[in-house]
């Protein structure tokens, strides 16, 4: 085979692969939605988060269906879901597991904690003390934990879907900026309007039930298969310099303290490759930035006090830049 015909193979594979990326995105997305009524751009948002194998921070108020969201993706999924409801007294233990000693066996045996799943939801999190937060980090990051100097691989996929509310900080911790970075993105669910409340309604008394019935979409292995295939998505050195003029103007804004991190950048190319994906294509064009970018930037972005007095927020720093930096052209 000439070396042309191969890479034209090589095309139509990465084409093919794209595809099947994307009829199963949209699958899971209609899936999730006979559950989630009106709140497709947060769908896609999960979706995209699930793809680029990312974690994400849900704040809102409760009630809003935080919990339900990430219980209906993981059935879809085929994926295991815990939820750990964060306490003040919660101990990392108490989510990483212990090690038990095996009386029949003679020897310590680990009792794995409710972060060994694939979706954790880690419930009201700002509500845990540091420590707990703190156990929390690796998991997050190097998707692993270290247990009495042992350190545990965690199953793949692991994403962790964690909420916290914004009005009631009594006997709170608020996460430390290190935390909040390792979060790819952070997004709100919304109060739904009358006609989606209504609907919500009309589908309970349907169903006969408050349990909702959820048919897998896909399994575990091949949602692994999906992260790995994202690696095939062409980036063009364009898209690269918008990105990283994006999260610069962050930190060149007088009205923060510190802007995006490389890790933001980081997260804006996974995105961008997963958003690409989704919509059947094979390499990344601008409106696929700016799809995620407020959610992937603005609460990496700390402001001055000045700034929070007069309610500047993130998001307001972010859409200025957004607006601001040339769209490149992608031939």
């Amino acid at each position: 085979m000439s070396a042309g015909m191969a890479q034209a193979a090589g095309t139509g594979r990465t084409k093919d692969l794209i595809s099947t990326v994307s009829q199963i995105s949209h699958t899971l997305m209609g899936e999730v939605a006979k559950v989630i009524i009106g709140k497709e751009e947060n769908l896609l948002r999960v979706t995209v988060g699930i793809l680029s194998n990312g974690n994400m921070l849900l704040e809102d108020f409760p009630g809003l269906a935080k919990t339900l969201l990430a219980n209906t993706f993981a059935k879809a999924l085929g994926c295991k879901f815990k939820r750990v409801q964060f306490t003040p007294d919660l101990l990392p233990s108490d989510i990483m597991g212990t090690y038990m000693y095996d009386q029949q066996a003679s020897e310590f045996k680990l009792r794995p904690g409710p972060l060994f799943t694939n979706l954790l939801l880690g419930d009201e999190i700002n509500r845990a003390p540091p420590k707990t937060q703190a156990a929390l980090l690796e998991a997050m990051e190097e998707k692993q934990v270290t247990i009495e100097g042992i350190t545990h691989k965690l199953p793949a996929p692991f994403v962790t879907m964690a909420t916290q509310n914004p009005i009631e900080q009594e006997g709170t911790y608020p996460l430390p900026e290190a935390q909040m970075d390792r979060f790819l993105m952070k997004m709100s669910m919304g109060y739904p309007d009358r006609a989606e409340e209504k609907a919500i309604l009309a589908r309970r008394k349907l169903r006969g039930k408050d349990g909702h019935d959820v048919e897998q979409i896909t399994s575990p292995k091949k949602v692994v298969a999906m992260q790995k295939a994202l690696e095939t998505v062409h980036v063009d050195p364009a898209i690269l310099s918008y990105i990283v003029e994006v999260v610069q103007r962050s930190r060149e804004d007088h009205r923060v303290i510190t802007g995006a991190s490389p890790r933001a950048s980081q997260s804006l190319f996974k995105t961008g490759r997963a958003s690409a994906a989704i919509d059947g294509r094979d390499y990344v064009i601008p409106d696929d930035i700016k799809r995620v970018a407020l959610q992937v930037c603005s609460h990496r972005v700390l402001l001055k006090p000045e700034a929070k007095i007069r309610g500047i927020t993130g998001m307001h720093i972010m859409r200025k830049i957004l607006s601001e930096v040339p769209v490149p052209v992608i031939q």
